[in-house]
């Protein structure tokens, strides 16, 4: 079965740290860029992070630069997604997905998603 199943979300108090697991199964992670993004109550979807397939590039939201931090490991077919010093705003749903071309395409509807965890940042 095709799937990305994702773990790792739940509730941290301002200025904790959570690692965000997005795992695949039934095709191999390389082969695809990856991206995170999330959604708030009310608010539109918004680009958090991503990796390419080729180089492993990494690219970040302004918003998260320099607290969270992408990366893969192929061996282990899963992207993580570390979140230090988080804060109120970063509260949404987070959702991974893998598309085949580049971190510009990725999240079109027919890529494959995750099933989004809530990340809650409230003290």
């Amino acid at each position: 079965q095709v799937q990305l199943v994702q773990s790792g979300g739940g509730l941290v108090q301002p200025g904790g740290s959570l690692r965000l697991t997005c795992a695949a199964s039934g095709f191999t992670l390389a082969y695809y860029a990856i991206g995170w993004f999330r959604q708030a109550p009310g608010k539109e979807r918004e680009g958090v992070s991503c990796i390419s397939k080729s180089d492993g590039s990494t690219y970040y939201a302004d918003s998260v630069k320099g607290r969270f931090t992408i990366s893969r490991d192929n061996a282990k077919n899963t992207v993580y997604l570390q979140m230090n010093s988080l804060n109120p705003e970063d509260t949404a749903v987070y959702s991974c997905a893998a598309g085949p071309a580049t971190c510009e395409r990725v999240g079109a509807p027919n890529d494959f998603w995750g099933q989004g965890t809530q990340v809650t940042v409230s003290s």
